[in-house]
């Protein structure tokens, strides 16, 4: 998509023309935000922009994520090109998990966002207060 498209509603309409009359739910920015936007999907690629970690080490660096939703994010996010899972044949098997080309473009931008975020926690959570007292 050209770069030069700058306003909202123009870049609607080149969305609407390319996913063939308005369906949006094709739309390349939903389709990309909706697949790490997952609750654990940013904490996994901020740790794999440090450094590759196995399954273990991952699991012990986020207490509170089950083991089901540890597997089930890293799959998510090697579908969609962002990590790599290199499997070792020792025994047992150690898998380790690292970040792609893809990955790593990425990161930048959502560390970006990850301190954007840290730095305005309490003014959004103040405006939820705020909302939620005059409603």
């Amino acid at each position: 998509m050209d770069s030069k498209i700058l306003n909202l509603k123009a870049k609607l309409e080149v969305y609407k023309a390319m996913t063939g009359g308005g369906n949006f739910a094709d739309c390349p920015v939903r389709d990309v935000i909706q697949g790490i936007s997952g609750k654990w999907s940013s904490l996994l690629v901020m740790a794999l922009a440090e450094k590759p970690y196995r399954f273990g080490e991952l699991r012990r660096l986020v207490p509170d994520i089950s083991q089901r939703m540890l597997t089930q994010t890293l799959y998510d996010l090697q579908r969609d090109g962002y990590v790599h899972r290199e499997v070792f044949p020792t025994k047992p098997p150690s898998v380790e998990y690292s970040l792609t080309d893809l990955g790593r473009s990425m990161s930048g931008p959502m560390h970006q966002l990850v301190q954007w975020a840290e730095l305005n926690h309490d003014a959004v959570r103040d405006a939820r207060a705020a909302f939620d007292a005059r409603t």
